[in-house]
């Protein structure tokens, strides 16, 4: 299949995991740039996630922007979260800079393996908790934002992943949690971005990836006009999902995202 082809497909298969899931791209883009760009060879892990950061970055903008005020007005007050979701975006990028491919890589699939076991052992995910929470507000708390921001930056998942289950087990519908993850994983994949943009590499033009910094631009650009459209088709008229059988679908995207990398990476 050409190349241009499969990132436009799996484009519009992010732009609808945004909507649907608060996966901003990071989750389904990272394993897909690993075997599209293989003749980067142990660079391939970090572009991957650089690349990665410029689709979530695109995706949860516009998608934020397309959000109900009501359900934003859930994050008020909350800066000091933002801030440190921020700070850690930015320290996970530099720390991936310096980071063996093989532990981005291989520190992806077992997050989202643990992240699996998690929500399948622990209730207030799939099923109740016992002491159900009264969703009145995202009760993400402020000091996760740090270990969040950094966790999701290093390995390219954006957030979604960390921030999903908490605002779940907090009480909150999944079509809720799905739509705060956006403005939350854009304050994490924003300074994330800038460093990787400014990051200076020497393997620019192998294998005939164009790269800006350490981002694959033609494949984001590939991405980004397949995710777009479909973002905003989404957000005007958004399907209407049995909440349990929301959670269910979730947990059966990130085992689908774990296969996926290790298919690409052995």
């Amino acid at each position: 299949m050409d190349v241009a082809l499969l990132l436009f497909g799996v484009g519009i298969l992010t732009g609808t995991t945004t909507v649907l899931f608060g996966f901003g791209g990071g989750f389904v883009t990272v394993p897909v740039i690993v075997g599209v760009d293989t003749a980067l060879g142990a660079d391939a892990a970090h572009v991957a996630v650089a690349t990665s950061s410029v689709v979530m970055v695109v995706n949860a903008l516009v998608a934020t922007a397309a959000t109900d005020r009501g359900v934003l007005g859930l994050l008020r007050g909350r800066a000091g979260l933002v801030g440190l979701l921020a700070l850690g975006g930015a320290a996970g990028a530099v720390a991936a800079h310096f980071a063996p491919s093989a532990l981005i890589t291989w520190g992806f699939v077992g997050y989202v393996t643990g992240t699996i076991v998690d929500v399948l052992a622990r209730p207030g995910f799939l099923r109740p908790a016992a002491a159900g929470a009264a969703p009145g507000r995202a009760t993400v708390t402020t000091g996760a934002g740090l270990p969040i921001g950094a966790v999701a930056s290093f390995l390219g998942v954006g957030g979604s992943v960390l921030t999903v289950p908490l605002l779940r087990r907090a009480g909150h519908p999944m079509r809720v949690a799905t739509s705060l993850a956006n403005p939350l994983t854009l304050a994490i994949a924003t300074p994330a971005l800038a460093v990787f943009l400014a990051q200076h590499t020497a393997i620019g033009g192998a294998g005939g990836v164009a790269l800006v910094g350490a981002v694959d631009v033609g494949a984001a650009a590939a991405l980004l006009t397949g995710a777009l459209p479909v973002i905003v088709a989404l957000r005007r008229r958004p399907p209407r999902l049995p909440d349990h059988g929301y959670a269910w679908t979730y947990v059966g995207l990130l085992a689908l995202v774990a296969v996926a990398m290790v298919v690409t990476t052995v």
